[in-house]
């Protein structure tokens, strides 16, 4: 596929292959509405899947819900049609849905997709790219007014600990591969990661943040990840360790992350997300120089639409026919 501008396309990336529901949890087929507004773009991809775009009814089975900003407008709105049996969020974070999630969980339905493993390309190209900018010591050089001294440091053979298992995962073991660096995974189960050369626990971050260059956060937000980086962590960090973020803000402690940097505990963060988001203006991190903060720029619109659409049309697919979703959530995982 090739984006308008003649570019080759994202891909999405899959942290494991979809698997097909059981008969007792398959939705009924039925018509399906995009929400809160029926965006033309994805009313064509659910049609081009063979799906039938119709008003929010009592035969609604279907539902593509394309606003994470108007996200407390949903539950209503399952509670007045109780027929919904699937329903496809936009993002690959659902923390916003995260009550509503936690409300169905032990219902056959609806059955809950996300584009967990659709942006992943552009997320974790940004990720390399905050990475590369932070070690180059590029923050600095970018507000320079005079020549200065040579400052930087190499991507390769450092040490990098990915947070989280996912498609920005996948993706960030197959760019990193060529800067010959040690990739350690923490994710909450202990299976191991193809083309990792450690795989641990969330329970082991404290144990692997001391050989750590660089640290990247690709994790799911939920309730039990919340502030997973906080004083502690950054304490246990080697004070030339860089820290990259491009899943939620709430991942990180940002009262803690601030002190981090001001004292010098690690040497720079780079931040497509925060907490609070938007960052306020005036806050701290705004004019600390080992700070590089891209205001949540990692997969824009031009990127995503494409994407999203793609993913509409695999799940559309998959809610007519042979119910193997992409992006299947767990509503008690909450991811």
């Amino acid at each position: 596929m090739t984006s308008s501008g003649g570019s080759v396309q994202h891909r999405a990336v899959l942290a494991s292959p979809p698997e097909e529901l059981p008969p007792e949890r398959r939705p009924r087929p039925g018509p399906i509405a995009v929400l809160p507004e029926p965006d033309e773009f994805f009313v064509t991809a659910v049609q081009e899947a063979g799906g039938t775009v119709a008003p929010l009814s009592a035969e609604t089975r279907g539902v593509i819900w394309l606003s994470y900003a108007r996200a407390a407008e949903f539950p209503g709105i399952l509670e007045r049609y109780p027929g919904i049996d699937w329903v496809q969020l936009p993002w690959a974070g659902v923390d916003a849905f995260s009550g509503i999630l936690a409300s169905t969980v032990g219902r056959d339905r609806p059955i809950w997709t996300s584009a967990k493993g659709a942006y992943a390309e552009p997320v974790a190209e940004h990720a390399l790219a905050l990475t590369l900018a932070l070690l180059r010591a590029l923050p600095t050089r970018v507000v320079a007014r005079s020549w200065g001294p040579k400052i930087g440091r190499s991507l390769f053979g450092l040490d990098v600990v990915i947070v989280g298992a996912g498609g920005i995962a996948v993706e960030l073991l197959r760019l990193l591969e060529p800067f010959r660096t040690r990739v350690t995974i923490v994710r909450r189960t202990a299976e191991t990661m193809p083309g990792a050369d450690r795989t641990v626990t969330a329970d082991r971050l404290l144990e692997v943040l001391p050989d750590a260059d660089v640290v990247i956060v690709a994790a799911a937000m939920t309730g039990g990840t919340a502030g997973l980086l906080g004083a502690a962590e950054f304490a246990a960090m080697k004070p030339t360790a860089i820290l990259v973020n491009v899943a939620r803000g709430g991942l990180v402690d940002t009262d803690a992350l601030t002190d981090a940097l001001a004292s010098g505990t690690i040497a720079g963060a780079g931040l497509d997300v925060t907490d609070p988001e938007p960052l306020p203006d005036g806050h701290p991190l705004w004019s600390e120089p080992r700070a590089l903060i891209t205001s949540h720029s990692a997969d824009t619109p031009e990127m995503t639409t494409p994407l999203l659409a793609e993913r509409v049309k695999t799940n559309v697919r998959a809610f007519l026919d042979h119910a193997r979703f992409d992006g299947l959530v767990d509503p008690e995982a909450g991811y």
